[in-house]
């Protein structure tokens, strides 16, 4: 039954029973493509780690379908439940102490006492999260370090067969994948920049949002490996001025030696959504052996754009 169906209500449903089935199923969120599967199946989990080719130090988000699930599936504090009722559905992650002491969450939670979960803003995962009636472990649909897929044709082309089944959903509006922050102490702490940003953040809670430097040996979350959304070309970032050799991805007016442009408007949230598609055209273009990109501002959406091109870019 692999490849790409369109995700009406049959199709969603049988890709739940594939999921209680111990299968995996690509299927489409705001942010990126997921690969999902039955987040209390070891062997369903540990074959997303296998597909992808990602080692398994490296957590995986759960997703679930209402904000009202995450108290009983981490333990979430005042803070977490302010923002949950705030953001979700949405591109926004907690990494919370763990509540179940249920062995079979040890893989998805890479052994750690934290769990990784978010509410994503996407009817079709919504759908899927309730026909397959548990939450779904979901990291971004392709081979580890590659670019993440913002279409089903793009899934299709970095994992092939290996899926049971791909919804398409269409493109994602976000195009980059969910802000992760860190509610496991007193102080909240930005794991990943995403959909969501430090400066929305920091005004609900009224308070600072630290940003970590991570540790790329000893993950909490998923997104801080130092290489990651990577192309195959090698990728320069910051560059004005391009190597006749380097496709060059620009941002904003005034770059008329540019080949592609996130936004020529300089609108930083349609230069997110269109990253990682432009990365993925570039990387496939044969007139160039190399990409460039222009400056991003570090600003709102800009954040995240800037740390998926450093991890690109390594």
């Amino acid at each position: 039954m692999s490849g790409i169906f369109k995700a009406d209500t049959d199709n969603i449903k049988r890709a739940g029973a594939i999921i209680n089935g111990g299968g995996l199923v690509a299927f489409p969120t705001e942010t990126v493509y997921g690969l999902g599967a039955n987040v209390y199946d070891r062997h369903a989990v540990a074959a997303i780690f296998a597909v992808k080719g990602r080692p398994t130090f490296n957590p995986l988000i759960s997703h679930i379908s209402i904000p009202e699930m995450l108290s009983e599936y981490a333990a979430a504090d005042s803070r977490a439940l302010f923002l949950a009722k705030k953001f979700w559905p949405g591109p926004l992650t907690f990494v919370l102490p763990r509540v179940e002491d249920e062995p079979s969450l040890d893989l998805v939670c890479a052994g750690l006492n934290t769990i990784t979960v978010r509410c994503p803003n996407h009817p079709v995962a919504l759908a899927l999260i309730n026909a397959a009636g548990v939450p779904i472990a979901a990291p971004s649909a392709n081979r580890s370090q590659s670019i993440s897929p913002t279409t089903a044709a793009a899934v299709l082309e970095s994992l092939g067969e290996s899926v049971d089944m791909i919804l398409d959903g269409g493109r994602c509006e976000v195009g980059v994948e969910s802000t992760i922050l860190d509610l496991t102490t007193n102080k909240a702490v930005l794991l990943r920049a995403g959909g969501v940003t430090r400066e929305e953040l920091e005004a609900a809670l009224n308070e600072p949002v630290y940003l970590s430097d991570g540790n790329p040996d000893k993950p909490t979350s998923p997104g801080q490996l130092l290489k990651h959304y990577a192309p195959s070309k090698k990728f320069r970032i910051n560059v004005i001025e391009p190597a006749a050799d380097e496709l060059f991805i620009a941002f904003g007016a005034g770059y008329g030696n540019a080949q592609m442009n996130l936004s020529p408007a300089g609108d930083l949230r349609e230069a997110a959504a269109n990253l990682f598609a432009f990365m993925r055209e570039a990387d496939k273009n044969p007139n160039y052996a190399k990409i460039a990109m222009a400056p991003i501002p570090s600003e709102g959406v800009g954040l995240a754009i800037n740390d998926r091109i450093r991890r690109a870019s390594r």
